[in-house]
């Protein structure tokens, strides 16, 4: 308690020497060049249709990753480089997947095999068995049934019809209640929620354990989504010595339910299956950096740095999830080089690896640079950032930030949000956290780490970790706001007499970390 209060003091005594005045010039000349001369388009058609799906490791993330670095270096930002933040595992990819019921009648089936899991070793075509295990009495059933068998088990997704649009943007009212919500989480996931989705991991575990067990030939999983649209889970283990998996295809939960319906009816039902997986066994991943140098001789050893991941899952080509954010960082830097500003501080781009796997690219770059939350030993680079700038919730315009319970930096943020107001409405200010993404890294060490509020759009409808996050999903409007804006935050950053006013360092956490 005796922190909090002296921290809140501390804040308002710093509120008058970081306060500075916002260089509308300046602005309007992002604002210029990033609505009127704007290359998101281009960007996201790179990170998405060029490059394809972009697991960490995969061919589709090293084209992803070589086409910024390239990109960046003739841009003119310096030092563009891929940093090896550390060892992930295996690299996967997809090269063929066909899988379609060919009794009672042909139908093709809609579905993506599953991360990291092997294929079936050319064409294959046999019954389907439906795998009815809710509880762990249903085990025995199935025991010694299964071996080199075509196994179904249909999903649990509500596949009814929706009253409601997929795409939203956030009501004023929404945007009202966050910015009084007290110091803490906005997650929606309570204690109860992740206890029954832990519960669940745990059993699915068990399934897949035993259908490794039995020898089964191939799985047909039904995913939670409706409409075409199916979202992919976790995948099989990366580890480079971990054990081939067994092939299997996240199908949409439609498809699944039909070939479930029939068996229930006693209708038997055929497969025919073809699904080639390739993986790269070359552990090392690596991040995208580039700089725009400082020029102050003062400040330029300082940072201000803004990212956002670069790989996605593989469904689809990660298009909100997220070209969106790197899409959005890339334009951001593009357009302070563009414009020649002369920033004081070094401003650092960083597209990061491995955070659909647990934030790895960034927690690890932060480990490597400035502190490990584990042992909290300071590093020098930790002085010398001010703040991390971070976009990583879909394709929906700015409306606010999330203080992260930093509220010494509420009257610096408020100030420059004051030149949008053409661009945003009543932008949010909220001292809640927010998690799930790689600001997480640097705030777990005590420097400043901000991930912006977003408007949803089809975020968690549609799009997030889904066979329909393409390019089309992308509102380009939207990112040249986002741009726009972040570029403005980072140069205000970067031209700040003082660094941005950090939290307490929090304590060490334990061996446990990364």
């Amino acid at each position: 308690m005796k922190k909090t209060i002296a921290f809140l003091l501390f804040s308002l005594s710093l509120t008058f020497v970081f306060a500075q005045e916002v260089d509308l010039n300046v602005v309007h000349r992002i604002k210029e060049e990033g609505l009127n001369n704007s290359k998101v388009e281009d960007i996201a058609f790179h990170l998405t249709d060029a490059s394809g799906p972009r697991l960490t490791n995969s061919a589709g993330y090293k084209r992803a990753s070589d086409w910024a670095v390239k990109q960046l270096t003739e841009w003119g930002l310096k030092n563009a480089s891929l940093e090896k933040w550390g060892d992930f595992g295996k690299g996967w990819q997809v090269e063929k997947s066909y899988v379609a019921m060919t009794a009672p009648y042909y139908f093709q089936i809609s579905g993506t095999p599953k991360a990291w899991t092997g294929g079936t070793d050319g064409p294959i075509s046999g019954d389907v068995t439906l795998l009815a295990i809710e509880k762990d009495e249903d085990f025995k059933k199935f025991e010694g049934k299964i071996a080199g068998k075509i196994v179904l088990i249909k999903s649990t997704a509500n596949t009814h019809p929706t009253f409601e649009a997929d795409a939203s943007r956030m009501t004023d009212k929404e945007l009202e209640e966050l910015s009084k919500q007290p110091i803490g989480s906005s997650s929606r996931y309570t204690p109860e929620v992740i206890a029954q989705y832990m519960a669940r991991r745990t059993f699915s575990r068990k399934v897949d354990e035993f259908l490794k067990k039995e020898n089964a030939r191939l799985v047909i999983r039904g995913r939670n989504g409706k409409h075409g649209t199916y979202f992919t889970s976790n995948g099989a283990s990366y580890s480079v010595d971990a054990p081939p998996a067994i092939a299997e295809l996240e199908t949409a939960p439609e498809h699944a339910d039909l070939m479930a319906r029939l068996i229930e009816k006693g209708i038997p039902v055929k497969v025919e299956a073809d699904i080639k997986t390739s993986f790269t066994l070359d552990p090392a991943s690596y991040n995208v950096v580039a700089e725009i140098p400082g020029t102050d001789k003062d400040l330029k050893a300082e940072l201000v740095m803004l990212g956002g991941h670069l790989d996605s899952w593989h469904s689809a080509t990660g298009a909100t999830d997220n070209a969106a954010g790197s899409t959005v960082m890339m334009e951001a830097v593009r357009i302070l080089q563009t414009i020649g500003l002369k920033p004081r501080r070094t401003i650092r781009i960083a597209l990061w690896a491995g955070e659909e796997q647990g934030l790895y690219g960034s927690r690890n770059y932060v480990k490597n640079h400035f502190a490990d939350p584990a042992d909290m030993k300071i590093k020098p680079e930790h002085s010398k950032i001010s703040g991390y700038f971070n976009i990583d919730n879909g394709t929906g315009r700015i409306r606010g930030i999330y203080l992260q319970g930093n509220d010494a930096v509420r009257p610096i943020f408020e100030k420059w949000f004051t030149p949008f107001s053409d661009m945003i409405d009543n932008p949010t200010v909220t001292i809640q956290d927010t998690g799930g993404t790689d600001h997480q890294a640097f705030d777990a060490v005590g420097i400043p780490g901000f991930q912006f509020i977003q408007d949803p759009i089809e975020y968690d409808t549609r799009t997030h970790h889904s066979n329909a996050d393409t390019y089309e999903r992308l509102m380009m409007g939207d990112l040249k706001q986002m741009a726009v804006i972040v570029a403005t935050f980072v140069y205000n950053t970067a031209q700040m007499q003082e660094k941005l006013p950090r939290k307490p360092l929090p304590a060490a956490k334990g061996p446990s970390q990364f």
